[in-house]
């Protein structure tokens, strides 16, 4: 199982490759579980599902930071995983070699067309916020501190197929992909 924290810092490293993920509703998809699993560490920006979600998400340091969200309620996990349901934060912050990520669901971050904006002005000292809950992946580098969504990481409302969005950050850049797969 993968300790639950909503902070770790990992600028003592180079480079440090993330894995970020959203939406799985108990599923992740397994072809994302690979991507992952080459990365250093993975982020979940909520509406997980059950624990089995983030077991699969530890990457090479064993590290999984991820955050509630909305559908993250005890009437749609398992019993069993509850008690680590009743421990997700609801923002999560990964410090790594150049900067800072933070982690949302998005579901409080306000209408789809302010979003950004909203998001930027509560989060002034990250360099990249990432937010789930539309299941819409994208990555918005206009003004900075940089927005972004991986989109749906299982089968639910993947809008094309599931993916994730993949961060390599050293101390002097900073590169974020899109990664997606057709529909299973």
């Amino acid at each position: 199982m993968i300790g639950l924290r909503d902070e770790a810092d990992l600028t003592a490293y180079g480079r440090v490759r993330v894995a970020i993920v959203s939406d799985t509703h108990g599923r992740l998809d397994p072809r994302v579980a690979e991507i992952a699993a080459r990365h250093d560490c993975s982020l979940h920006a909520g509406d997980i599902g059950n624990a089995a979600v983030l077991d699969l998400l530890g990457g090479r340091l064993g590290l999984c930071l991820a955050v509630r969200g909305n559908n993250d309620r005890p009437d749609k996990w398992p019993a069993e995983d509850r008690d680590l349901l009743n421990r997700l934060p609801g923002i999560a912050w990964l410090r790594l070699p150049g900067g800072a990520v933070v982690v949302v669901h998005g579901d409080r971050a306000g209408r789809p067309a302010d979003r950004h904006d909203r998001l930027r002005k509560a989060f002034t000292g990250a360099r990249l916020i990432v937010y789930g809950h539309s299941h819409r992946r994208l990555i918005d580098r206009q003004h900075r501190p940089w927005v972004a969504n991986p989109g749906a990481a299982g089968r639910s409302r993947t809008y094309g197929g599931p993916g994730l969005l993949s961060l390599s950050a050293g101390e002097k850049s900073w590169r974020l992909k899109s990664v997606s797969f057709h529909p299973a």
